[in-house]
């Protein structure tokens, strides 16, 4: 069976002008790493002659002078020491330039007017906001929403006030927790008998492991005098008597 395949396998001919090896020969012209530095290696052959005056050269002298941290403090170190003509700070315009930027970038002096004024706050007393909020204080306070009713500008024993005081004895918590404070206080309840306590209880029992695994010796059992395997195990029980008795006497005779 697999003879023939054998045989066959090594006698496949694909033509070489078939897209998939002209593409293939293509990828490996451009992968090919001789190939990408065929042209710098011939370059390295011919040499090279590099004058040191030409422009290349010049150019990367001029930015490596110019980079250079030496050749830019050159000029100050050389005028360091020579500069004079002023008294005092003050007469030299750029150090006074250069303290007028230095206090411009100062935090410092930066926020000191800050510091000065953030103490020094002023309110309209009839704004708008301040208005509202002593309204809401007014409405908020404990003091004015308890606010005791304390003289009267009636007669005492006028029908009104006879009423209100009735009605502010009934709204009163005080009168109203009177008899809990005086009558119930140390006085404990048990809903014996109740439907949540009887709940309790039957869910106790049902849950009790103890219950749940007695052993059966502990309940009461009772057998009945004429049950068949009671009447049963009385005839076998006679039966084995006779068999003994007449054995007995056989034995005895013998």
């Amino acid at each position: 069976y697999t003879d023939k395949w054998n045989k066959e396998k090594t006698t496949i001919h694909v033509m070489p002008d078939t897209p998939e090896i002209l593409q293939c020969k293509v990828n490996q012209l451009t992968m090919s790493d001789k190939l990408y530095k065929a042209d710098w290696e011939e370059d390295k052959k011919k040499g090279y002659d590099l004058q040191p005056d030409a422009i290349p050269i010049k150019a990367a002298k001029a930015s490596r002078d110019i980079a250079s941290d030496y050749k830019y403090k050159l000029a100050y170190e050389k005028a360091k020491g020579k500069h004079i003509g002023f008294r005092s700070l003050e007469d030299d315009p750029k150090l006074v330039h250069f303290m007028q930027v230095a206090k411009m970038q100062s935090d410092r002096e930066y926020k000191k007017d800050y510091e000065k004024a953030k103490t020094n706050f002023h309110t309209p007393v009839d704004m708008v906001s301040v208005v509202a909020a002593k309204k809401a204080q007014e409405v908020a306070t404990n003091a004015n929403y308890k606010n005791l009713i304390h003289t009267y500008n009636v007669l005492p024993d006028a029908m009104s006030i006879e009423l209100a005081k009735n009605m502010m004895q009934l709204q009163s918590d005080n009168e109203y927790k009177q008899d809990y404070k005086e009558w119930f206080r140390g006085i404990g309840w048990s809903p014996i008998g109740s439907l949540d306590v009887e709940k309790s209880k039957k869910a106790t029992e049902i849950a009790s492991d103890r219950k749940y695994r007695q052993h059966p010796s502990q309940f009461p059992f009772t057998k009945q005098n004429d049950a068949m395997d009671l009447v049963l195990a009385k005839q076998n029980a006679n039966i084995m008597n006779k068999v003994s008795i007449y054995g007995g006497n056989e034995a005895n005779t013998h």
